[in-house]
């Protein structure tokens, strides 16, 4: 479950996104896709989430990482 690698952000550059690679990144982003997550897919293996305050509240994170943890878990 734990095969994540974090990408961005670095020690150097900030930003509003979190890249992180999985094996499985295209089934984990159709997964959450379908559970209303919207994150970005890009090749051959990173899952991407970009955040930005006027738009995504405390609850909407707290969301997505509830339905990491069950799309790692159960699929």
């Amino acid at each position: 479950m734990s095969e994540f690698s974090l990408l961005a952000p670095d020690d150097e550059r900030r930003g509003s996104q979190v890249a992180v690679t999985h094996p499985q990144a295209y089934a984990i982003c159709q997964a959450l896709i379908d559970r209303g997550i919207v994150m970005d897919f890009r090749e051959p293996d990173i899952l991407r989430a970009g955040f930005a305050p006027i738009y995504n509240s405390y609850t909407d994170i707290w969301r997505a990482v509830n339905a990491i943890h069950e799309v790692l878990k159960n699929e």
